[in-house]
């Protein structure tokens, strides 16, 4: 997972930026207005009103919750893990009456970044549940500049892979991501079904919900993972309900007659 009016739109959501220079660039600290809670088997870890968000890589933030509010044991690992922008971590599991989740958490006690200092990182993955506020989210916390927009239309798409259509429709719903190329959802009637077998594979975003994919066979060639559909998506991204997509970066799309250059992005 770009917003055509810019990011500015989101500014209100969060202090200003505390950008600290280090030997991978810029690391980008911001405080959250929003409640944070985590549970470790069915037991709260920690519940912090003003969580730091921490962009560790370029796409989405990270939590970082200070030390004073996180309610499970930390137990020290005795490991220690380096980061090149942020230094060296120590590693504690952590520790609930119920469950223990190892060398779940780090902290980065003498980090160049002061902000980090007395404060930790949990991992995602080894938590059962995320809220903010009261509303579960999933796979990495929201990008208050991320913005996503679906709108209607009646502009003509067709895809071709390998010179052969795929996909054909006057239907399209737009999905227009910040940082992201423009996604062309369709209606399943629309596309060569026949084409089309079940994978596995699913994946989740924390502004759209759980996708399920397709893999895709033409001229005797298997694209695997290429077309995916959002059967069940979260309130804000409704209108893409039981629609498929397929990456822009990877098919030949005629966007009304016109062949539409290929986007680069970390989906290339």
């Amino acid at each position: 997972m770009a917003s055509p009016a810019g990011k500015d739109w989101a500014r209100p959501l969060v202090e200003p930026a505390m950008d600290t220079v280090n030997p991978r660039g810029r690391v980008r600290v911001e405080r959250s207005q929003k409640r944070l809670r985590t549970y470790l088997g069915q037991e709260l870890v920690a519940d912090i009103a003003r969580p730091l968000l921490v962009w560790e890589v370029p796409y989405y933030p990270s939590y970082y919750i200070p030390v004073a509010d996180v309610r499970a044991e930390l137990i020290a690992s005795g490991d220690m893990e380096h980061s090149p922008s942020r230094g060296d971590a120590e590693l504690y599991h952590v520790k609930v009456a119920r469950a223990t989740a190892p060398r779940a958490s780090r902290r980065y006690p003498d980090s160049t970044i002061e902000e980090l200092r007395d404060a930790v990182h949990i991992s995602w993955q080894a938590m059962d549940e995320w809220l903010e506020e009261d509303e579960p989210i999933y796979t990495h916390p929201r990008d208050p500049y991320t913005r996503v927009d679906i709108l209607a239309s009646s502009r003509h798409v067709e895809i071709k892979v390998e010179g052969v259509t795929v996909a054909d429709s006057h239907q399209p719903r737009i999905l227009f991501e910040t940082g992201l190329p423009p996604r062309y959802y369709l209606p399943l009637a629309h596309l060569r079904l026949d084409m089309l077998t079940t994978s596995d594979t699913e994946t989740h975003c924390p502004y759209k919900g759980t996708a399920n994919y397709w893999h895709l066979s033409v001229n005797g060639e298997r694209h695997e993972d290429f077309v995916w559909i959002y059967r069940a998506p979260l309130p804000e991204s409704q209108k893409i309900a039981g629609l498929a997509a397929l990456y822009n970066e990877k098919v030949d799309l005629y966007l009304d007659g016109e062949l539409q250059d290929k986007p680069h992005s970390h989906f290339t």
